[in-house]
């Protein structure tokens, strides 16, 4: 593979190199994942006791502090947290994936100088890494459900279809950002700040509907909005999600994670030059 030469953009090779790379990826998941917790006490057990803590701590905050209460449903006190607590979920996903991306490349500089790699399984390995997370989070989430409601809502099954728009939409951003961030050092910087006002701009402590209605459509111009309603519809409602809309979102997701796999694709053979 010569790193100058053109790579294929398409949407068929998008597929194609994930499908054919999809061992090694799995491999660098799981290594990604061991190593998080290498040479603590506790090992992979802190991925469950760092979303028991801090739901511990948002419940004590919302229900206690602040005694929060969700407009527009029937929500307690202890509920609110695991409200919010499911769009925080959403949001760290994706926010996990776009704060690693701009120095991804910078700290793989070694995959793209010295060894025959290819660079584009790099987004996905974060996005597996971070997808493990969340799906322990949700099972805390759930955990607490049960243990607050004394029911567990049907309509969880559907969560897979809420997660693969998200995931979609996350590397393709991701994508992007790892591409940019070889030319721009400074990307990473504002991205920090980016993420933290995402959570604020995006339905994690209040419903969409909220919000003054001429303020509605900003704030679903937010990729996380549906997608965070969407989760709350399955994990905590006990609703099916908006199938139409999940199904435009998916599409528009897919074609979001090409554009993002082809901006990849083509910047890549000027990464060895600046690095």
């Amino acid at each position: 593979m010569n790193p100058h030469s053109a790579q294929r953009t398409s949407p068929k090779s998008m597929v194609a190199s994930l499908y054919r790379h999809h061992q090694l990826i799995s491999q660098l998941v799981k290594r990604e994942i061991v190593g998080r917790y290498k040479g603590s006490i506790m090992g992979l057990f802190w991925s469950f006791l760092n979303p028991i803590f801090m739901l511990a701590v948002y419940t004590f905050v919302f229900s206690y502090v602040f005694k929060s209460r969700w407009s527009g449903d029937q929500v307690t006190h202890g509920e609110f947290a695991i409200v919010a607590f499911a769009g925080l979920i959403v949001h760290g996903l994706f926010s996990e994936v776009l704060s690693r991306a701009p120095r991804l490349i910078l700290e793989n500089g070694n995959y793209v100088k010295k060894v025959v790699f290819p660079l584009e399984v790099l987004i996905p390995v974060v996005a597996g890494n971070a997808l493990f997370h969340s799906l322990i989070s949700v099972v805390v989430l759930l955990g607490a459900k049960v243990i607050m409601t004394g029911a567990l809502p049907w309509t969880c099954i559907f969560l897979p279809f809420v997660f693969i728009p998200l995931i979609l939409i996350s590397i393709g951003t991701g994508w992007f950002m790892a591409a940019l961030g070889v030319f721009v050092r400074d990307l990473g910087q504002v991205v920090g700040v980016l993420v933290s006002v995402l959570m604020f701009l995006s339905p994690v402590f209040f419903p969409i509907s909220a919000l003054p209605v001429h303020l509605q459509p900003l704030f679903l111009l937010n990729p996380l909005t549906f997608i965070i309603e969407q989760a709350r519809e399955v994990l905590i409602w006990g609703r099916q999600p908006a199938w139409a809309g999940l199904s435009l979102y998916f599409l528009a997701s897919l074609v979001f994670a090409w554009l993002g796999y082809a901006w990849f694709q083509k910047t890549r053979k000027g990464f060895a030059d600046v690095l």
